[in-house]
């Protein structure tokens, strides 16, 4: 099968679409026929080594935590799940012709497998994030980088949840924040200004997405620390702020609350670009960039 794998750590370039043999599902695991891959921001920084005090790789090493397929192959001590099933959730080496998911759901037949190949990561972290900053029914939450797939994720749910929302991006895509429920400003200097404007009130809450080396600045807008959490910037707990790393919790329980959500038409989304697997360097390329509007997608035909 073809799958993209690296040898040593660097930029685009060391991705390589090798030919090697399908992996076999261990216990409690199943093997797919990948139909969709979802590019994330740790797959192109696990790439360039910024994991490797904490996280240990083996070369070479495939590429992608998340896909959506045709079950092809059932590990030992799986009962619920049979060939032929169509799946999505976390797995390894997703960018592939064949994948092995370790935390997985059934699809239903309205989510499109482009969609549900991208849901897993943002969805599993999005919905954690919410739960471990404290916001609740009634608070407003500032979202730092709200136009990625984390960040309308986010919106989405908490948007759900009865919380206010306002999200920063570029000015372009503002009317897509306000489509998810948010009230848009532009990143950058005197945010702390525009956001007391918009929330008088004040901010209850603020999530960093990017890692932008904005947790200082959120700080000071919510005035309390321990309400203020970042899922890209490991500095943050040294500002007293949290930090939200994996492994994902419940992954199962989220991925299904989530397809309902998108069944009910109460979540969405958007697939900025897709690219079939021989273009996975460039998807990581245009991901690192830092300007995708949703999540991009690797399809497999």
């Amino acid at each position: 099968m073809k799958a993209v794998q690296f040898s040593r750590y660097g930029g685009p370039e060391v991705l390589e679409i090798l030919e090697i043999n399908p992996p076999h599902p261990g216990p409690g695991e199943v093997r797919i026929a990948v139909r969709a891959a979802g590019v994330n921001p740790s797959d192109w920084k696990r790439r360039e080594g910024r994991y490797r005090a904490f996280e240990e790789v083996s070369f070479p090493t495939g590429v992608g935590v998340e896909a959506s397929g045709i079950v092809d192959g059932v590990g030992p001590g799986v009962s619920s799940t049979f060939v032929g099933d169509a799946v999505f959730g976390y797995g390894r080496g997703t960018m592939a012709e064949h994948a092995v998911l370790t935390h997985w759901v059934h699809k239903p037949d309205d989510l499109p497998f482009e969609i549900a190949g991208g849901l897993p990561v943002i969805a599993e972290t999005a919905w954690r994030s919410l739960d471990e900053v404290g916001v609740k029914a009634g608070q407003t939450l500032l979202v730092s980088g709200a136009a990625g797939g984390i960040g309308s994720a986010v919106l989405q749910l908490a948007r759900i949840r009865g919380i206010t929302v306002i999200g920063t991006a570029s000015a372009q895509k503002h009317d897509y924040l306000r489509e998810l429920g948010a009230i848009p400003t532009t990143y950058g200097p005197d945010l702390a200004d525009r956001v007391r404007q918009l929330a008088p009130e004040g901010i209850d809450a603020a999530l960093d997405i990017v890692g932008s080396g904005i947790i200082p600045e959120l700080i000071a807008i919510v005035g309390d620390a321990a309400h203020v959490l970042s899922v890209a910037d490991f500095s943050a707990e040294e500002y007293g702020a949290k930090f939200s790393r994996g492994p994902p919790k419940d992954p199962e329980q989220v991925l299904a609350d989530v397809a309902r959500l998108h069944s009910k038409g109460l979540f969405r989304l958007h697939i900025d670009e897709s690219f079939p697997l021989e273009r996975t360097a460039q998807a990581q390329t245009v991901s690192a960039a830092g300007r995708v509007t949703g999540k991009l997608i690797i399809s497999i035909p």
